[in-house]
């Protein structure tokens, strides 16, 4: 009864202030599902949309007085269209994205609207959430990647030096909190609409998530307010980034400039890749929800350095430089090479799995390299999952630019453990003060203990094919002897 009070009041031309109270009452009323049934009706939708002035295509929003009511009717259809799936219908019907791309068309270049601007893109996030097909709508017909495109460019007052790069300026202050949260909703409304878009299909669609990606780079070097609020920006601008094709990152980088950053490589500017780098870092020193937090970054990174030379030169050096002390196993130690290991085998297997990617394609997908940096029984499940046990190198060409060892390396190669990855003193031959006797008791004493696991199906020998794949150890020795006849040449 409150609730169809309230929006009976709310029809009426009433004063200002007591728009914003009654608003304010049906906002805070509407965060409750059970009291949602008399406000999601075609009426009283329309009457908020009213208010938030959506239904007006051509009249500009002039009169600041009017400011308060429009944000408090978008918080109010916020909380509906985010708890009633009958509200999400409605919105279809009743065009509301179209009318959300012209609020925000109108708040372009007007003052103070920062909140208008805020909300109408939070609004247009929940949409392209909850409903398919206004997601489907807002990238087909009404421009929704134009559109929310330049409402993240002017959140950030981003301004071109050249076709596809901004101007770095250091000495730019933080974004104020409401630039920042206006920015985060345009890229979480953003990464919404361009799901599923990996594949580049024409020339203008290239040159607007080159344009997109251009402005992810100026928002990964701008910071917010607070270093909470600036992790935020930049999870959402690395979420967005696993969108853009990857074809279309080499705007990541750029040629470098005297003024501009210190971060070079090749004469390449690579201030963007060291955040990224920085942030994965910090993503993985926060040890909990890897998944959530840390494979986009690793997903993003990984593809970057598969697709651009430059990009994998440049974060190899920083993760996997040339090696000098082995004395350590592979997974002990504070460096990122050793952060990194130490996911290979982490127990959620996404996140193992795109760990040892990144660090595979580090070592451009060459197995003896994979294994200098990480040891043998870190690299087993990749290899294992790849078929890559008998060694080789992956599906992907990369430049034959050899690594080089440093003589350290060099020296202690021969005595590295392959499984461990790390230097060991010799160890002392438990046989050697054995007759041949106590030998070959041991020995059947161990035949003896396998052979019952593997009867009581507590373990399944495997073997490695001649392909490098995996398999039961009769199969596996089988096909090495069938190999191994058919290779030899007999008269």
């Amino acid at each position: 009864k409150l609730c169809e009070g309230i929006l009976n009041i709310l029809e009426k031309d009433t004063k200002t202030s007591c728009q914003v109270a009654c608003l304010e009452a049906l906002r805070i009323l509407s965060r409750d599902k059970k009291v949602l049934v008399p406000v999601t009706t075609k009426r009283n939708m329309q009457i908020l949309m009213r208010l938030a002035k959506l239904d007006t295509v051509e009249d500009p929003l002039e009169r600041a007085s009017e400011f308060p009511v429009i944000v408090e009717a978008l918080k109010c259809l916020c909380n509906i269209i985010f708890n009633s799936a009958v509200a999400q219908k409605l919105s279809l019907e009743l065009n509301l994205a179209a009318m959300l791309c012209n609020l925000l068309e109108k708040c372009k270049d007007q003052q103070f609207v920062d909140d208008i601007k805020c909300f109408d893109l939070r609004l247009l996030f929940l949409l392209s959430l909850l409903h398919t097909d206004i997601r489907s709508q807002l990238r087909q017909e009404l421009q929704g990647v134009q559109v929310l495109t330049q409402a993240l460019e002017s959140s950030l007052s981003v301004r071109w030096t050249e076709e596809y790069k901004t101007a770095e300026d250091r000495d730019r202050p933080p974004l104020s909190l409401q630039e920042t949260d206006c920015a985060i909703e345009a890229l979480k409304a953003l990464f919404n609409v361009t799901l599923d878009s990996w594949n580049v299909h024409s020339e203008n669609e290239s040159h607007q998530f080159r344009y997109m990606a251009a402005i992810l780079r100026h928002c990964l070097l701008t910071t917010g307010p607070t270093e909470d609020k600036t992790e935020e920006l930049h999870s959402n601008a690395v979420n967005l980034l696993s969108n853009v094709p990857v074809s279309c990152l080499d705007v990541l980088i750029s040629p470098s400039s005297q003024e501009e950053t210190d971060i070079k490589y090749n004469g390449m500017n690579m201030g963007a890749i060291q955040i990224l780098l920085d942030f994965m870092e910090k993503r993985i020193d926060k040890g909990s929800s890897y998944r959530e937090g840390l494979t986009p970054v690793l997903s993003l990174l990984t593809e970057c350095c598969r697709t651009h030379r430059n990009i994998r030169k440049f974060i190899k050096a920083q993760v996997l430089p040339p090696l000098r002390d082995v004395s350590n196993r592979p997974e002990v130690g504070t460096t990122v090479r050793n952060k990194l290991v130490r996911l290979m085998t982490h127990v959620d297997l996404g996140v193992k799995q795109i760990a040892a990617e990144f660090l595979f394609v580090l070592c451009k997908e060459r197995v003896d390299s994979l294994l200098k940096y990480t040891g043998y029984g870190n690299a087993a499940g990749l290899l294992a999952a790849r078929g890559l046990l008998a060694g080789g190198r992956g599906d992907h060409w990369y430049s034959d630019d050899e690594d080089t060892d440093t003589e350290e390396y060099k020296s202690a190669k021969p005595n590295i453990n392959l499984i461990t990855g790390h230097l060991e003193e010799p160890m002392p031959n438990p046989m050697d003060e054995m007759t041949e006797e106590q030998k070959e008791y041991e020995a059947m004493k161990l035949v003896n203990m396998f052979d019952k696991l593997s009867r009581d199906e507590l373990i399944k020998p495997m073997g490695v094919r001649p392909d490098g794949t995996m398999a039961p150890l009769e199969e596996a020795v089988s096909q090495y002897h069938t190999n191994k006849q058919d290779s030899s040449d007999s008269d």
